[in-house]
């Protein structure tokens, strides 16, 4: 079982490179980030941006731009719906948010014309984190923590789910999953509580003290968490989308090219 971040970049490249594609790469950050998975051999990449501006960023930080194919948008949104047409022409395996917004992001894998998203009834996109704590003995899986306001029943069986495969990715056969709520007693009169005991009903784990997987009642109480542990207990982290018919690397502008590094890394883990 994989349990140190740097350990999931050995793994990943073991599975072969796949092609990332990211839009509007203008920032330092992002094109440090993806020059690193390449030199690691865990990606081929895609940079769709302004390339005058993406051939200064890599002449001021010493990168090689000619390791990169480059598309040309100067226009953040261009590049965000050009970024996912590429993904959908069989140009790329996974996406990578640059330094557009993150709602012009999410409106480029939501489009219904022509988007990401696989198109069925119930589709949701949810936002999921492999976490680094040095508090804590191994890596957690956590989710939602940035897109999902208060999941009902439906969303959190598939947000379960989905933190099962990421963890199962991570080589851990049988992942512990902690459905969270105020207190561990079934109070009918506070939803994440009763939601929580019919979806541990699923589960035969011993889960207390050992968790590999964090399922939160609602987005305040992930956030919190996410940032709290970023900010004050200097946890690493990788971060992306699930829920579209590829992985979506999702992070913030403010997080650091080893935060992108582990993030290219999971979501080309979880590449079919």
């Amino acid at each position: 079982m994989i349990t140190k971040l740097d350990d999931l970049l050995e793994l990943v490249k073991s599975k072969g490179k796949k092609r990332l594609v990211a839009a509007y790469a203008n920032d330092s950050h992002t094109i440090a980030a993806v020059s690193a998975a390449i030199d690691r051999g865990i990606v081929d990449a895609t940079l769709v941006g302004d390339i005058e501006t993406m051939k200064k960023v890599c002449a001021e930080e010493g990168i090689d731009p000619n390791k990169f194919e480059m598309v040309q948008e100067a226009n953040d949104n261009k590049a965000g719906a050009l970024a996912v047409k590429l993904i959908n022409e069989g140009k790329g395996d996974f996406l990578m948010k640059g330094l557009l917004s993150t709602d012009k992001y999410m409106r480029a894998i939501l489009n219904k014309e022509c988007g990401l998203m696989p198109g069925k009834k119930n589709d949701m996109l949810t936002h999921m984190a492999v976490m680094e704590v040095p508090a804590y003995h191994k890596l957690l899986c956590c989710s939602d923590m940035a897109i999902i306001p208060a999941p009902d029943f439906k969303q959190k069986t598939a947000i379960m789910n989905f933190l099962i495969q990421v963890s199962k990715s991570l080589e851990n056969p049988k992942p512990k999953v902690a459905v969270l709520a105020a207190t561990e007693q079934v109070s009918i009169g506070m939803p994440a509580c009763a939601e929580a005991a019919w979806l541990g009903m699923k589960l035969t784990s011993e889960v207390a003290g050992d968790a590999d997987c964090l399922l939160f009642p609602n987005i305040e109480s992930g956030n919190i968490f996410y940032k709290a542990c970023t900010k004050f207990a200097h946890a690493e982290l990788a971060c992306m989308v699930m829920g579209a018919r590829v992985p979506c690397v999702l992070t913030s502008r403010g997080d650091s090219a080893k935060t992108k590094l582990y993030s290219i890394a999971l979501a080309a883990l979880q590449c079919k």
